[in-house]
């Protein structure tokens, strides 16, 4: 995994039109970045398709493989947006969102979040936008959507994939809305990772290698999920996370 990497760069100063969105020298707009993927050739992927910055106006200035490297560099190069990946080791996109929290409520600096994720279960695209994040995109999107959605989330706005969108909506506005799921608050971030990692076929040590943690661990945790679910084996566990689409 590659060390999250200082900024290069500096702003230039906000120019007035219809984008509240900061301007280089030449009118243009441009947005500091920092990728968060704990997937270092989509990372790679991510930066060649939108890191030109003299074509696109987005300049990466960072990048983290995990919440604690996430965290470090976000304070470090004080971006205008992140892109974070929902799942990540050391507590998810969730934790990264609860550590920056003092800089998204920055009212002069804002630190705006922009998921970017192959996940569209609503347990994620809900936990992230409770926690703080701007908008929600799936990894199918092109690079010139994303590049609109940076910007776009930069200047404030809110910004879904479409099939996303009314979900959200629903989720938040509608007072048919779902009531909190009681069973699924009674366990950590780090179980439901577990959990998720669980439900999709994966042995101890492929959880304990995606986690970073150890199989003892792995093993401690899923004891957890199954008494605090009151379930017996992983089959069960499967069935349950199917059924409320955490999978």
């Amino acid at each position: 995994m590659s060390e999250p990497t200082e900024a290069n760069g500096t702003t230039g100063p906000a120019q007035g039109a219809e984008s509240a969105a900061p301007a280089g020298g030449d009118g243009r707009r441009h947005a500091r970045v920092v990728l968060v993927d704990d997937h270092r050739m989509f990372r790679t992927g991510v930066q060649a398709e939108i890191g030109q910055t003299e074509q696109t106006g987005v300049e990466v200035v960072g990048e983290a493989a995990d919440v604690d490297q996430a965290v470090t560099v976000i304070t470090a190069t004080r971006p205008e947006v992140v892109l974070l990946d929902v799942h990540l080791p050391g507590g998810g996109g969730v934790e990264v969102l609860r550590r920056c929290a003092p800089l998204m409520g920055d009212t002069e600096r804002p630190v705006r979040f922009l998921a970017l994720s192959v996940s569209d279960a609503a347990e994620d695209v809900i936990g992230v936008i409770r926690g703080g994040a701007r908008g929600y995109v799936t990894k199918t999107i092109t690079g010139t959507d994303l590049v609109d959605s940076i910007f776009r989330v930069q200047e404030g706005d809110a910004v879904f994939s479409p099939r996303l969108a009314g979900f959200v909506l629903d989720a938040f506005a509608s007072t048919d809305a779902p009531p909190a799921d009681e069973d699924l608050d009674r366990l950590t971030q780090r179980e439901r990772e577990v959990l998720r990692l669980i439900a999709r076929g994966y042995a101890y040590k492929e959880i304990a290698k995606q986690l970073f943690i150890s199989v003892k661990t792995v093993e401690s945790h899923v004891s957890a999920v199954l008494r605090k679910l009151q379930l017996s084996n992983r089959h069960e566990l499967t069935r349950w996370a199917t059924a409320r689409r955490l999978v």
